[in-house]
Parts: C-alpha cells; sequence; structure tokens
C-alpha cells in the first residue's frame, strides 16, 4: 500500500471514515490521502484496476450517505489538495477542491481585493460547493458562484478504464465544453473526481487580476432580530412568513435595488422560545441604513409585533466572513435536511403546514426550523440552460432541518422533518414540484427521500425536482463521460434507461 493509504489499524482511521454529518459512518478498507492531481489520477487508476468501489470526499458537509454507504470500499480524501491561487497562464483564479471556503475567501481578499459570491459556512469545501451551483450572500449582487466559473480539472474514467485528466472550458468551442457545463450545477460525485476550479468572471479575460471577480464590499450593516414565540398567534406568524417571503417576490428582479440585502429567516421549533431573522447589507449602497429600516418594517407590517434587536452593526465585509456567526447555527453533529425553491411569496396552505408543524405539542427539538433564505437577483438574470442549474426565476430558496446528539433519536428526527415536509408540499404530492409556486430542490442540500415513491408522490421524479429540463443532457454527458458508471450515489446523473440504485445506495 501505497504511504498515504489509511488503513482500518491506523490511528487516523476513525477521524477520516465520517464528514460533518456524524449520523454516516463509513467503513472503507482503506482511505486514501493524496494532494496533488497527479496523487488523485494514480489513486483512481488504483481502485479501477482492482475493481474496487471508490468515492471521494472533499470538505465533507453532504447531507446524506454518499460517501459511507456499505459498499464503498475506498474513500479518496481531498483536503489537502487545497491551494488557492492566480493562474497567470490561464489568468484566472485557481480553486483546489479541499479548499474551504473561508480560505478561498481570505486568500482572494488578502490578496487581490476580490471574492466569490460563494456560501457563509467558512467549513464547507469548495470541491462540492461549486459543482452543485455555490450559493451566498453576496448572490443577489453577483450571481452563483458557477456564474463566474471559467473551467475545471476532472479525473475521467473511460469505457477501457483508463484514467486521465481532462480540462473543460467555459468557451462553447472547447471540445470538452459539456464537461465544463456539467460541473455548473449537477453536484458533486457524478462525473469525476475535480481537481481544480478556474473561476473569473465572463468578460474579464483581459483585465488584471483584481477586476477578474467580484470585489466585496468594503463595509456591512448586519441585522439580528428575534421573535418570541409567547408573543405570536398563528395570524401574527403567518403574515411575518408571508411579509418576507412577499418583500422578495417584490425586490428579486435583477439589477433591483434592494439585491444588496441578504437575508435569512431562521423559524424554529416553538420549543426553541424564539426565532431569528439575521439580515446583512452592503454599507456602501445609497441609503443602506434606510433600506434595511424599510426592510425590518415590511417583515413586521400588519403584525403588531415587537421584535427584539440582537445586535445592529457596521462591519468590515471580512471580518463578518471570517468572525460573524449570524448566519451559523449550533455544531449538532446529526442532522437531516431538505430544500425547495420558491418563485412568489408563501401560499396560505403552505403558511399553514409550517404554523402546524413548527407549534407541535408532541415534538420539541428547538432545533428544528424552516429557514427562508434570500434567492434571486443577479441569480435570475442567467438563462436556465446556460448553467446546469435550471431554476433561474426564484426569489426565496428554503431549508428544512433538525438537527441533534443523540443517535437514538434518530428516528424522532427523521420523521418530523419528513412530515412537515409532506405537510407543506401536500397539495403537489409532499415535494416542491416546479409549478407557478414551486420551483423543485437544491442538489447541495442532497436529500434522497425525493427518490423514495413512498414520500415523493407527486409523480415527477427526483431528477425532475432537482435538474428539471437539463437532466437529459447531463444524461448525455454521463453517457460520455463516465461510460462505466464509475461515479454514483443516490442521487447522481444516471445514463438513460439505467436501473434503479440498490438499497445499497439508499441511506438508511
Amino acid at each position: 500500500m501505497p504511504r498515504d493509504t489509511v488503513l482500518a489499524n491506523d490511528s487516523r482511521y476513525r477521524g477520516l471514515i465520517s464528514g460533518a454529518n456524524t449520523r454516516w459512518v463509513g467503513s472503507p478498507d482503506f482511505v486514501r490521502l493524496v494532494a496533488s492531481a497527479e496523487e488523485v489520477e494514480e489513486a483512481v487508476q488504483d481502485a479501477v484496476d482492482r475493481g474496487l468501489r471508490f468515492t471521494v470526499r472533499s470538505g465533507g458537509h453532504c447531507d446524506e450517505n454518499f460517501t459511507t454507504t456499505g459498499d464503498i470500499q475506498v474513500v479518496i480524501n481531498l483536503a489537502a489538495l487545497d491551494s488557492v491561487h492566480y493562474d497567470e497562464e490561464r489568468r484566472a483564479f485557481a480553486v483546489e477542491p479541499g479548499a474551504s471556503l473561508g480560505r478561498v475567501y481570505e486568500t482572494l481578499y488578502r490578496g487581490w481585493g476580490v471574492t466569490l459570491p460563494g456560501g457563509t459556512c467558512p467549513t464547507v469545501g469548495a470541491g462540492g460547493h461549486i459543482v452543485g451551483g455555490g450559493y451566498g450572500a453576496l448572490s443577489r449582487l453577483h450571481g452563483l458562484t458557477v456564474d463566474h466559473l471559467e473551467a475545471v480539472e476532472v479525473v475521467v474514467v473511460d469505457e477501457n478504464g483508463r484514467c486521465r485528466r481532462v480540462v473543460a472550458g467555459r468557451d462553447p468551442d472547447d471540445p470538452h465544453h459539456d464537461l465544463w457545463w456539467a460541473h455548473t450545477g449537477a453536484g458533486g460525485g457524478t462525473f469525476g473526481v475535480v481537481t481544480k476550479y478556474w473561476l473569473r468572471t465572463p468578460g474579464t479575460a483581459s483585465a488584471p487580476p483584481h477586476q477578474q471577480l467580484p470585489a466585496p464590499p468594503q463595509q456591512v450593516i448586519v441585522s439580528d432580530v428575534a421573535w418570541s414565540w409567547d408573543d405570536l398567534t398563528e395570524a401574527t406568524f403567518t403574515a411575518l412568513v408571508r411579509n418576507f417571503s412577499a418583500w422578495h417576490e417584490a425586490n428579486s428582479a435583477p439589477g433591483s435595488p434592494g439585491a444588496g440585502l441578504y437575508s435569512q429567516l431562521k423559524t424554529q421549533h416553538r420549543s426553541a422560545g424564539s426565532f431569528r431573522m439575521s439580515t446583512q447589507v452592503d454599507a456602501g449602497l445609497p441609503g443602506a441604513n434606510e433600506k434595511l429600516d424599510a426592510f425590518l418594517a415590511a417583515v413586521n407590517e400588519g403584525t403588531g409585533l415587537t421584535y427584539t434587536v440582537n445586535d445592529r452593526s457596521v462591519l468590515p465585509w471580512f471580518y463578518t466572513v471570517r468572525e460573524w456567526f449570524g448566519f451559523v447555527e449550533p455544531s449538532l453533529p446529526r442532522w437531516k435536511a431538505k430544500s425547495s425553491y420558491l418563485r412568489r411569496a408563501v401560499p396560505d396552505d403552505q403558511l399553514a403546514a409550517m404554523y402546524r408543524q413548527l407549534t407541535r405539542d408532541d415534538y420539541d427539538n428547538p432545533f428544528s426550523m424552516i429557514a427562508l433564505v434570500s434567492y434571486g437577483g443577479r441569480i435570475n438574470a442567467v438563462g436556465a440552460s446556460e448553467t446546469a442549474v435550471a431554476q433561474r426565476d426564484s426569489v426565496v430558496k428554503l431549508l428544512f432541518v433538525t438537527l441533534w446528539t443523540d443517535p437514538t433519536h434518530d428516528e424522532r428526527h427523521d420523521r418530523w422533518i419528513r412530515e412537515c415536509y409532506a405537510d407543506v408540499y401536500a397539495s403537489s404530492g409532499g415535494v416542491p414540484a416546479p409549478n407557478d409556486v414551486t420551483d423543485g430542490c437544491f442538489i447541495n442540500y442532497a436529500d434522497a427521500d425525493v427518490a423514495d415513491p413512498a414520500l415523493n408522490r407527486s409523480g415527477t421524479a427526483w431528477h425532475e425536482l432537482y435538474f428539471k429540463h437539463n437532466y437529459a443532457r447531463l444524461q448525455e454527458v454521463k453517457k460520455r463521460w463516465d461510460p462505466r458508471g464509475e461515479f454514483r450515489h443516490a442521487l447522481s446523473v444516471r445514463p438513460a434507461l439505467a436501473p434503479a440504485p440498490t438499497p445499497e445506495d439508499r441511506p438508511t
């Protein structure tokens, strides 16, 4: 075995066979630690030659058990492949998959005063985040992370079982352009192993580096307010959530004056006692304070409620991406998540279901919530087929999540979130099927339940929820670049007419 191989008798093994969600623990024969693209290629080739089922982990934040199913024999760990630098030859910023978002933001900002419109959790790895689309607090101003993806380097396996590295670019004339396109929102684990991303805003190839990616705000106004459940009735709860979503429906067109505002309304279960809304506004925008005041007033309008101000301050943007935890929940080690896209204000039937589920007396986890998150703006300036992200006219993204610690409570928490989701989307078969209100699910909030016909009664296939009309094109890319099906999990793109996943591919 190579020296970078961790076997079960190695003291490091237990720490390398699970990710951030500790409910998913694998039992691979060994873990391969790699630190270069060459080592990735060698590790993949070795597994293919030996007929071993392998998978890849970068940041380890996958919501499901895609890297820990019982049939996986080898985990290729990309954590040490974490360089962030400027590539003079390609005139773009190079980001390796093991780099955390915090490392990416710090390196880009310190070196060139630029950033990516990526996620707000600094420990998430770039590897899975970018290929799933990548969105965050600056996306309403600058689009998704993949809207700035210039090229990608991928280790692929051909029909003869031979591995090679391929660089695929944004240019439609690139012979590998389809592979680039597939990495703009299809999620990880489907086509190959990403070993490098190159990022540059379209149209800036001849510009100096400090103008090739978005410049972040110099300062932001951060706000954190809370409402007490003791003060809420169904009518006032309904008004708050409707107001939040209605504001976004009215202020999420590309170029909207409200695009510089990003917010999360985290409606926690009643057992928490209260719930919060965190907001960030570019302090450099004209009338920034007034915009925040107007937003807070719009959310609270007609409720008669008084909210508690936990924080309102002006901070350097760089401080917020490193230190300000307004968007981060307690670090609980077990969770289950679900998602949806919202095209307009939450309708009455969904509001009633949200209230019902968040005030249930037979369930009392304070870290169970339905979070409504700002979306739209510049994201919606891109066509639905230009990238693999098909949802390009939504205004809010919803995250249903429950977090806990005790492994003996897994079934209880899974039951609540499944019942909650089914209730909210009862009119569309228990899932947010694409219609005039909802538009499916977000692949980076992976939820294998939507592929279960007992839980998805909509008649809408799981891949339609995630990829919509783009799925057929993704299948063609799969057929070309992974003809042997070496890269697979419960929600990976399948070739046309492929069989359903085996029980081992489904989370338990």
